[in-house]
């Protein structure tokens, strides 16, 4: 539990410096309580979907990022179509070109990305 509330800590730092405006964990109900409790004493905009049981997916955030992210997690996240991985991704800050590929893999496009490429 120390290292999920280590990273969680580093997540707020860098949420208060504008490093990044949306985050996600997957962490069980005993980390979500501690958790859930120092979003709420800073005034920082979250939600929580139920994973199991066991486990909850926390997202928090910029509230208009934390809205959209709603807005979009409306079943499990391998159950997102392509369009929606590819928005939260974004949104999440992953690496734009990774999230590129990976829209046109799980869209069966991927071989048009190696045309495009080549082109380049």
């Amino acid at each position: 539990m120390a290292s999920v509330l280590r990273l969680f800590h580093h997540h707020v730092y860098e949420y208060g410096r504008g490093v990044r405006a949306l985050f996600l964990m997957t962490l069980s109900r005993d980390e979500l309580a501690l958790v859930l409790a120092r979003l709420e004493r800073e005034g920082i905009t979250h939600f929580v979907q139920e994973v199991s049981p066991a486990k909850a997916n926390l997202f928090f955030g910029r509230g208009p990022h934390v809205a959209v992210a709603q807005a979009i997690v409306t079943r499990p996240l391998n159950a997102l179509s392509a369009e929606e991985d590819f928005m939260l991704g974004t949104l999440l800050g992953y690496d734009r070109e990774q999230q590129c590929r990976r829209y046109l893999q799980r869209t069966g496009r991927a071989g048009r990305s190696d045309m495009v490429l080549a082109a380049e």
